[in-house]
């Protein structure tokens, strides 16, 4: 298809999450890794051997924390060895990055919880909206109205490297919540849990964790796009979904 359609850029989104979780992931090793880390070194290494540029849409959740440790710890920087593989998800997304991140035709971009204005169910807002019970916990996340865009461009001016596509600040589960209580569901009420409460019903642990977003805004305004912050970014999806009426 590469050779038939010559295209100047790639743009590859594919890959296994698992439904209705991660956890899907341990049951399916062999479908996991095929599809994240073989199919991901295949696209990128074709690409290379082309001469076309790759943007790699991968994944933050190589890195991890305690709960204590997120509240004294700095964000992670790209320059930071990435090291979690505590479940078979994140596994899959470390060997990939391990083996694709010195490809010279490459741009990788880690994102982390994506926030879209739509209730699909691998949104992180759809399945919050789903829980009964949530885990009050903050960490990063990507918020995807404001930061695709971003993708876009940078992908266009062949920008290489290592990215964490996240959206700057911590981003709360409760803070959703409200929000979507504000402008989408009037009537909506939840519980929330702690941490290793919601470890405990699952069958392999998450990685928590806050990423460094600086070197994202400074190359996105290098193009005069602007990365938003946090409150102002989430603050836009739920004014989207409220015009949608979702």
């Amino acid at each position: 298809e590469l050779t038939k359609h010559k295209p100047t850029r790639v743009i590859n989104c594919a890959g296994k999450r698992g439904t209705p979780n991660a956890d899907w992931c341990e049951d399916h090793k062999i479908e996991t890794v095929r599809s994240n880390v073989l199919g991901v070194l295949n696209v990128i290494d074709t690409c290379y051997q082309l001469g076309i540029h790759v943007t790699q849409i991968g994944s933050a959740c190589i890195y991890t924390l305690s709960e204590e440790e997120i509240k004294h710890h700095p964000p992670f920087k790209e320059t930071e060895e990435p090291f979690f593989q505590g479940c078979w998800y994140a596994r899959s997304r470390l060997l990939s990055e391990l083996s694709i991140r010195h490809y010279p035709n490459l741009l990788l971009l880690r994102i982390r919880l994506p926030i879209a204005a739509d209730l699909h169910k691998n949104s992180h807002i759809g399945r919050l909206l789903r829980s009964e019970k949530i885990v009050d916990l903050t960490g990063s996340g990507t918020v995807l109205p404001n930061l695709l865009p971003g993708a876009i461009i940078l992908s266009e001016n062949a920008v290489k490297g290592i990215y964490n596509f996240v959206t700057p600040g911590q981003i709360s589960n409760v803070e959703i919540m409200e929000l979507a209580k504000k402008y989408i569901r009037p009537d909506l009420t939840w519980q929330t849990f702690g941490l290793d409460d919601m470890l405990n019903t699952l069958r392999a642990p998450r990685a928590i964790c806050i990423m460094d977003a600086s070197k994202l805004q400074k190359k996105l305004r290098e193009y005069g796009y602007e990365v938003k912050e946090r409150r102002e970014a989430l603050e836009e999806v739920f004014q989207i979904m409220a015009e949608k009426g979702l």
